[in-house]
């Protein structure tokens, strides 16, 4: 039987809502998943933002994004999409092309070494995703997906709780 996060973290007293239990539970369960993803990534140089800005390109095709959608299709939020970019553009990893139409507006792509990295690290994380949830149900995951969903999308009126 699994430990809960109360045993993990060594707390003494309850914690002080189920709320927080479960959003305290959700923060350790990401940085467990996460740091795994981040030794894979490392081997190829990137971060967790710089790998989802690569795929985001790979999956916008030939046409590739517009610098400001890019921010928009990112699974966490950065601040800087730019600066990403710049990040990748000056490892050869993507490319950058002012439309010429409106010189405001700047298109970018990944580049063949781009393509090139995202494939070698495909299989490895898919691995660290099968590694991770890979003993869970197809029902149990989905589940997990729909909660995780409906937490994501609170009701507007709600106040914002302190940790």
């Amino acid at each position: 039987m699994p430990t809960s996060l109360a045993q993990e973290i060594f707390k003494r007293d309850p914690f002080n809502s189920l709320e927080q239990e479960a959003f305290l539970n959700v923060m350790r369960t990401q940085a467990q998943l996460t740091a795994d993803v981040e030794e894979v990534l490392k081997t190829q140089g990137l971060s967790v933002a710089t790998y989802n800005v690569l795929r985001i390109l790979r999956g916008a095709g030939k046409d590739g994004r517009m610098c400001h959608e890019i921010g928009k299709h990112m699974v966490t939020r950065v601040p800087d999409v730019t600066r990403l970019v710049d990040r990748l553009e000056k490892s050869g990893l993507a490319t950058r092309e002012r439309c010429s139409k409106d010189r405001r507006v700047v298109h970018v792509r990944i580049s063949p070494k781009g393509e090139e990295v995202l494939g070698v690290l495909d299989e490895p994380v898919m691995q660290v995703h099968k590694d991770h949830l890979g003993h869970m149900t197809a029902s149990q995951l989905r589940e997990l997906c729909d909660l995780l969903t409906i937490a994501r999308h609170k009701p507007v009126s709600t106040e914002t709780s302190q940790l």
